[in-house]
């Protein structure tokens, strides 16, 4: 009962992962799913077609500490990425190797920050798949770990003070000083000494917070200005505030505030010219770069450097301001309808010098420059059929070069990518992503698929699932439906809370598009997503069985009455509401897709692919999401099957080469089987 209504829920007991019942009904789903994958005779083809793809390898922006730079790569051969560091034109050397440290494949680098010297790494490692970070200190030298582990700290920010061995971090409270059931909450940023016990280390903010609050910190170059902000869970909005270290202690930073309370977000960075800069979307739902004095960092004294774009998000920047430069210059990136610009701007003035070319219609990743001031910039750049590679932007010249390629040798398969525009069923445009072979006719299996949530853009990337499907004969569509950010803030807006409805809306009329449009038909058309695109893929089958052959729905959420009791839920009521509210409570009734499943409904063949250390979305919402199916379906089981793939010892993110191979092949050959792509028939194997 909630709020004086009955809401069913007849499958609470699968909650419950060590109750007898579900052990024995989660064997039987096992038992379930490789029966039914041996009739699929495309997986081996697909693991074959994927592996050769993910040879390409990847490779990331370099950071540089003087001559020093450090930077990620993973060869054809390794099953995660490396990361290295190397002086000048000497050898590259090995800093941390995830399957050296563990040859299952199993443990993974989630982030890593060097210190301004270029002598101290903080880094930090997870196994199985849990995102339970331990944070390392390494001497970059020796490669000797001279500090941790600490626990506590996932994905936590890091940043060193200049020449002091010491780093300002996050990590949660120990699980004894908090609630039973809270204890991925109650974080707090803390100073820590290198060498010290992290038990010694000084609270620096975050008593009395909200329980659900994300911290962010970092240190100007200078080592004089410490920056901060607080968001609550995954809301976007935060509060910001700037601290001087010369007129007040590390160890007790005096904050002056920058914004709170505000319902925009914003964040600081003091350059080296003294001046604040300020990346907001405070009054420019599509972002803008203002600068201020850092003794008057409040709103009301920002001076727009970069104006919003009316058509283009502002994604990122990078301030080159070396002695070589007569005019220091900012490079800008931005998003155009999910596509990457670079524009170059000059630093004092904010106006644009120049767009510069871009090797495609691609993606943009991070910047980097030298952070004592430099005349270059490195970037990653990646679309549909080019794996990562880092080009260089030379300031002096403005040329952009090729500087380092992917390690790997791959066959792209050729393509055709077009981005169409649609309409909703309230009369809004939304673009899509249309991948398919060159010489495409008539209509074909397809997958549509999208995210639409938490402001996050799906933007083109090298991707080997989306080749192989198409080198197989079948389409691949992306769409940017609301609730991304694709098209600024706004547009999250309008796909959040109480307007989610307009998130499937976008995908319905993004599938009817497709078949109208003749890329595919009906009986040929899937739907897939994942973590909160796999909620869209649940409201999809539910709300619109009739438009989809079949669906893949990976690490999802699912019972949106009770997303808040499990995993890291209770973050995400600031994007889709609470049910303790009971305004609230009814938005989510109206699209949970569990809440929703009708008996005698003849639903679309559906595949279920849990993590079982997913410690994010809990495998729970599939399980009972299943059991749902299975039971109200009018589908014949060997027509049109739910099913539930199951994997241990790994969780809602990283995997090492071969595990992804596993999964992408069995989600691929699901779905070819029952949207009827022949992969025998064009390769002849």
């Amino acid at each position: 009962m909630l709020h004086g209504q009955t809401v069913a829920d007849p499958y609470r007991w699968l909650e419950q992962t060590d109750l007898a019942a579900t052990k024995e009904w989660s064997q039987s789903q096992d038992a379930l799913f490789t029966a039914a994958s041996e009739m699929w005779s495309a997986t081996d083809w697909f693991r074959t077609r994927l592996r050769a793809l993910m040879n390409a390898g990847s490779v990331g922006a370099p950071v540089w500490r003087g001559q020093r730079r450090l930077f990620v790569r993973r060869a054809a051969d390794q099953e995660h990425a490396v990361l290295y560091v190397q002086d000048g034109s000497g050898p590259e050397r090995v800093l941390i190797d995830p399957t050296e440290l563990n040859p299952e494949g199993t443990t993974t680098l989630d982030s890593w920050v060097v210190d301004w010297e270029g002598r101290l790494l903080a880094y930090q490692l997870s196994d199985n798949g849990d995102e339970q970070s331990r944070l390392w200190v390494m001497d970059i030298n020796t490669g000797e770990n001279i500090d941790g582990p600490i626990d506590r700290c996932s994905y936590s920010p890091v940043a060193w003070l200049p020449g002091r061995d010491a780093f300002y971090y996050v990590r949660r409270l120990a699980p004894e000083l908090v609630p039973e059931g809270e204890e991925q909450y109650h974080r707090r940023v803390y100073l820590h000494r290198v060498g010290t016990s992290p038990e010694e280390d000084t609270l620096i903010f975050g008593e009395g917070r909200d329980k659900t609050e994300y911290f962010g910190v970092a240190v100007s170059r200078d080592g004089r200005w410490l920056t901060l902000t607080a968001s609550p869970g995954t809301a976007p909005r935060n509060d910001a505030w700037i601290a001087d270290l010369t007129v007040s202690a590390p160890e007790a930073p005096r904050f002056t505030e920058i914004q709170t309370g505000v319902d925009a977000e914003t964040f600081p960075h003091v350059g080296r010219d003294g001046r604040l800069y300020l990346f907001t979307d405070l009054d420019a739902p599509r972002g803008r770069l203002c600068v201020a004095d850092p003794a008057s960092p409040t709103p009301d004294h920002w001076q727009t450097l970069i104006a919003s774009d009316p058509d283009a998000v502002l994604s990122g920047y990078a301030i080159l301001d070396g002695a070589e430069l007569d005019t220091p210059v900012l490079l800008a990136r931005w998003e155009r309808h999910a596509l990457s610009e670079l524009s170059v701007h000059h630093l004092a003035t904010g106006e644009r010098i120049r767009n510069l070319p871009l090797p495609g219609l691609g993606s943009v990743g991070s910047i980097t420059a030298r952070p004592e001031g430099g005349t270059e910039a490195w970037f990653t750049y990646t679309d549909y059929t080019s794996p990562t590679a880092v080009y260089r932007y030379d300031a002096r010249t403005h040329d952009v070069v090729l500087w380092q390629k992917s390690s790997g040798t791959v066959e792209a398969p050729p393509v055709r990518t077009e981005q169409v525009t649609y309409t909703s069923r309230d009369g809004t445009p939304v673009r899509m992503l249309v991948v398919s072979p060159p010489d495409r006719e008539g209509p074909r299996p397809a997958i549509l698929y999208g995210y639409g949530g938490f402001g996050i853009s799906l933007t083109p990337a090298y991707s080997a699932s989306i080749l192989a499907w198409v080198a197989a004969g079948g389409v691949y569509a992306v769409a940017s439906l609301r609730g991304g950010l694709e098209e600024g803030e706004e547009w999250h807006r309008a796909g959040m809370l109480g307007n989610k409805q307009n998130v499937f809306d976008d995908c319905h009329a993004a599938a009817e598009y497709l078949v109208d449009a003749g890329f595919t038909t009906r009986e040929q058309l899937s739907v897939m997503g994942g973590s909160n695109g796999g909620l869209l893929v649940g409201a999809a089958i539910t709300q619109r069985p009739e438009l989809y052959a079949a669906a893949v729905c990976s690490a999802p959420l699912l019972d949106m009455v009770r997303y808040e009791q499990s995993g890291l839920g209770q973050l995400w009521s600031v994007e889709y509401g609470s049910a303790s509210d009971p305004e609230a409570l009814q938005w989510l009734l109206a699209y949970s897709p569990y809440h929703n499943v009708r008996e005698g409904v003849r639903y679309p063949a559906t595949l279920f692919t849990v993590f079982e250390n997913d410690t994010r979305v809990d495998p729970l919402h599939a399980r009972k999401m299943c059991a749902a199916l299975q039971h109200a379906t009018s589908a014949a089981p060997e027509e049109a099957p739910i099913l539930l793939r199951r994997e241990t010892d790994v969780g809602h993110s990283t995997r090492s080469v071969s595990r992804s191979v596993r999964l992408a092949a069995d989600q691929l050959a699901f779905l070819a089987h029952y949207t009827g792509l022949r992969v025998t028939d064009r390769t002849g194997g």
